[in-house]
């Protein structure tokens, strides 16, 4: 059993030092920070001063260096998403960003901006939502991982023990991680979605969970991270684990998504859909090898579901994807290429029954982790799907969601919960619950990477494809197209802080934050504005003559569309591009 966090906190705050206080039954530690050191101690409560202002918080989030100094954040608010084996799963839902310094007079004035520009940043992230934790168990692993474990591991804090890889603030715990004595106070959190329903089908309840974790390796916004890097790291990667508990028997499937395992970038450019630009002097097949060398050794075989089109810009992808598993030649990897659009155009979605029949065998040859009532593992999943789209968000989550339920169908029936021949989609409650639970997890993924709600939720909801969900699909993809051009920069930017890809110092000669933009960036906008206005102000308020009306509109509207295109055509110098790490840009 892994030593658990501790779970009830009370933060003392005093002009020199924060006094963390464990409130659990028999506690007595107190960790204690020096706000002008920074040494961070342990003491018992007795030490706490009573002159100190007390709040109780909900757990350490870690601390952060800024250009006034350091940070402490801390988890104010929480709410409970439910239980599962007898321990408790929490939300995070609102924070607080703490100055060890208690005045900024020693900043300049360009100083003080960028402080308060980087606590935007931080701000921002916390505001995201998905942050999940608990104190007893560990989120950052399946099933079947904590299954194959060590007693030694099985003894580690959730800090020590916890996957990496689905650690959000790593970066922000690098201090306490590097002091084993405070470990109890340090609460890995995990970034994505979580959903719990305790369900009954033929009068037997059972607990469906759903658990997706997204990497913080390689992390970030739709169009400014793409691919892979020289690790291996793909980016967009999420590994969604369904899990049932059933009268003391646990059953899991796991699935990974992740951006197409090359070195390609889309940077945004006004236009709706850049091109993608495959990177022609990198090595692909390091990183491509790199990134399928891990993923066998956590997961076992690979089956990739590449569900881009077969034609116009996403082509080339395919083709390369597909070329570098038959370069790779492993027998561990299958691909299978199908093209979503194509098959589904003409709202048939009922075609993907296609791509279902095509894998049933290697799903059932896959398997899923299964675990009886008394502790023996019944089954092990032996491999998993990796499916990805361009975005790796909606095609793909539509493909999880069936895939899924592929599985869950073989499971119920096992543990005794379906009849023979009872389909899980003739069970309407569950149906509902289970349909809805996936569209809110693509929302989920969806606004995490790309900033707007999924497409292609109303067939995850109901299994078949609305005209208001087209409606909806056009208005997130605006959004989309919105967010993407114009304030990625800033959110790729506060997520590079918050993982530490990008360290502050305060000492810098020249801030990032103070690129200057081209005069193009601020003018041209501006005229284009006012052009068209006068256009539309001339066609109201006409002249003396049609003649005169039309010649000042014409002149107006030639301004506008001129302008726009020119706006167009230098469409990089206008988008929201990140400042604090420089993304890889292929030409």
């Amino acid at each position: 059993m892994a030593a658990a966090a501790y779970e009830q906190l009370k933060l003392h705050i005093t002009p020199e030092k924060f006094y963390v206080e464990a409130c659990d039954d028999g506690a007595d530690d107190v960790l204690t920070i020096d706000r002008v050191s920074t040494e961070v101690t342990l003491a018992v409560k007795k030490d706490v001063p009573p002159s100190a202002v007390t709040r109780p918080i909900f757990g350490i989030l870690g601390t952060i260096h800024l250009v006034a100094g350091n940070y402490l954040v801390v988890i104010t608010k929480k709410i409970k998403v439910g239980e599962f084996f007898n321990h408790v799963i929490w939300k995070a839902t609102d924070f607080d960003v703490l100055s060890y310094k208690k005045t900024m007079l020693h900043l300049t004035d360009i100083q003080l901006q960028d402080n308060k520009t980087f606590l935007a940043m931080l701000n921002h992230v916390l505001s995201m939502d998905g942050f999940y934790f608990s104190t007893t168990y560990d989120l950052t692993h399946t099933l079947q991982r904590l299954s194959n474990t060590s007693p030694e591991f099985q003894e580690m804090s959730l800090l020590e023990r916890a996957d990496q890889r689905f650690v959000w603030n790593g970066h922000l715990l690098r201090e306490l991680s590097a002091q084993p004595e405070v470990h109890r106070f340090a609460l890995p959190v995990l970034h994505g979605f979580i959903t719990m329903h305790s369900c009954s089908i033929n009068g037997k309840y059972f607990d469906w969970i759903l658990i997706s974790r997204r990497s913080c390796f390689r992390a970030g916004v739709r169009y400014y991270v793409r691919g892979i890097d020289s690790e291996g790291h793909a980016a967009n990667f999420v590994e969604t684990e369904q899990i049932v508990h059933y009268s003391g028997n646990r059953a899991s499937f796991v699935q990974t998504r992740g951006s197409i395992p090359v070195f390609w970038s889309q940077r945004p450019n006004l236009k709706y859909k850049p091109k993608p630009q495959i990177n022609k002097v990198a090595n692909h097949m390091d990183g491509f090898q790199r990134h399928f060398d891990s993923q066998i050794i956590i997961y076992g075989k690979q089956v990739i579901i590449n569900l881009v089109n077969h034609k116009g810009s996403e082509k080339p992808l395919e083709q390369a994807f597909a070329k570098m598993v038959s370069s790779l030649g492993s027998g561990m990897i299958r691909y299978i290429a199908f093209d979503f659009h194509k098959e589904c155009k003409n709202m048939r979605w009922d075609r993907l029954s296609i791509l279902l029949d095509q894998v049933a065998e290697i799903q059932d040859e896959l398997s899923y982790f299964l675990v009886d009532s008394a502790g023996k593992v019944v089954t092990n999943q032996e491999g998993a799907f990796r499916s990805n789209c361009m975005d790796c968000l909606d095609r793909t989550n539509v493909i999880q969601s069936l895939l899924a339920r592929r599985s869950l169908q073989a499971q119920l029936q096992r543990l005794g919960v379906l009849h023979v021949g009872q389909k899980l989609e003739e069970q309407d409650d569950f149906e509902k619950t289970y349909k809805n639970a996936w569209a809110d997890n693509a929302n989920a993924c969806a606004k995490q990477y790309a900033g707007t709600g999924a497409l292609k939720t109303d067939f995850t909801r109901t299994g078949k494809r609305t005209r208001l969900g087209l409606i909806m699909d056009g208005f997130n993809s605006l959004l989309r197209y919105y967010k993407n051009n114009f304030s990625d920069g800033f959110r790729q930017d506060s997520i590079d802080l918050f993982l530490g890809n990008y360290s502050v110092d305060e000492l810098e000669s020249h801030s990032p934050l103070s690129v200057p933009r081209d005069w193009k960036f601020l003018a041209l906008p501006i005229i284009m504005v006012v052009a068209f206005s006068m256009c539309i102000i001339c066609l109201l308020m006409a002249g003396d003559t049609w003649t005169e009306t039309l010649a000042y509109v014409l002149f107006w509207g030639v301004a506008s569309i001129g302008t726009f295109f020119i706006i167009l055509y230098n469409g990089k110098d206008f988008v929201d591009a990140p400042r604090l790490v420089q993304k890889e840009k292929i030409d």
